[in-house]
């Protein structure tokens, strides 16, 4: 008995609690059916990453074959299309730049629902037009499957961090099993309504988003003109009434908050031309509905005009240098 416990305690060394407690619960990593993931760009790679992380078997798909290399290099099986994901796995989070994007990955022909398992759980991760997050939701369930609308607010930096806030449209019983997936990736994971309701909150948030960094900008610049220091300015606003996360976690002026695209040229984190997306969504969302929203209206033609003139692969926050430059 004396020998085994040395052996015992040798093995937990060599491998770790919690690895050692997958061998014994739930077999080995080998023989855990992986988790799909389609979408491995800015966004797609970091959370396929945290997945991976997490102990989870992963197999992957992109449409650009470069994309999965890291993630192949880290252990994730590849795939080559949705098809041969979704006959091999029964949970799928997607991850892709638009609505069309959505539709082929899964009603191609090639496409997840060619080759779906009854049961399986489909998780979007997109920022798509509710709309279509319903339609395809439709189509999932006509085949037996359970599909959540879950898209994210953060930006690289949570995708990387794991500390995205999930928006999950679809029924009770499909978010209850897909919690503990996302919360992998994320730090909240919100249950919004049925189907569609993730993307209807996120075009929202993103509105008010857009609004909240161009008042930032504007109010950053203003202080800079009248001869104040912009740390100190943005310290004020942060104890302030004006305090928001355009401010305190995701300052546009460069300098204050190392870490994030301002400091680095606008490199990386949430395009301008992605931002036009969403407001777009946002617009459409709001004529369908005789909503009026003048600020989201004036945010989406401020995005477009930055995009027109440059900055459409530059990180949103970059509207700082575009009213910048536009008011000298």
């Amino acid at each position: 008995m004396a020998s085994f416990g040395r052996a015992n305690c040798a093995l937990q060394s060599c491998l770790g609690r919690s690895l050692l407690w997958r061998l014994y619960s739930n077999g080995s990593p080998s023989q855990q059916e992986p988790i799909g993931f389609i979408g491995l760009g800015n966004m797609g790679g970091p959370m396929a990453k945290n997945i991976l992380d997490a102990g989870h078997n992963l197999l992957v798909h992109d449409a650009l074959p470069e994309a999965v290399v890291d993630l192949r290099e880290l252990g994730a099986a590849t795939a080559a299309t949705p098809s041969e994901i979704a006959s091999k796995t029964s949970t799928i989070i997607t991850m892709l730049p638009s609505s069309p994007h959505v539709k082929e990955v899964y009603c191609g022909r090639n496409g997840i629902l060619s080759s779906v398992k009854p049961g399986a759980l489909l998780i979007d991760t997109s920022t798509i037009e509710p709309a279509v997050a319903k339609e395809v939701g439709e189509l999932v369930e006509s085949q037996g499957s359970t599909f959540l609308d879950a898209p994210v607010s953060g930006g690289v930096t949570a995708a990387k961090g794991g500390t995205l806030t999930f928006m999950v449209g679809g029924k009770e019983e499909g978010y209850e099993r897909a919690v503990k997936i996302l919360q992998n990736m994320g730090k909240s994971v919100i249950h919004t309504g049925p189907s569609g309701t993730g993307q209807a909150a996120k075009i929202c948030n993103n509105l008010l988003l857009a609004v909240s960094m161009i008042g930032v900008s504007e109010a950053t610049n203003l202080a800079i003109r009248l001869g104040l220091d912009p740390e100190m300015i943005a310290k004020v606003i942060n104890s302030s009434s004006g305090r928001c996360w355009s401010s305190d976690t995701y300052n546009p002026c460069p300098g204050i908050i190392e870490g994030i695209p301002s400091s680095n040229n606008y490199q990386g984190g949430f395009a301008s031309q992605l931002m036009v997306k969403d407001l777009g969504l946002a617009q459409n969302a709001a004529t369908a509905t005789k909503t009026p929203t003048p600020m989201g209206s004036l945010a989406h033609q401020i995005y477009r005009i930055m995009c027109n003139d440059g900055y459409d692969k530059l990180d949103f926050s970059s509207v700082f240098q575009f009213l910048k430059k536009e008011n000298k």
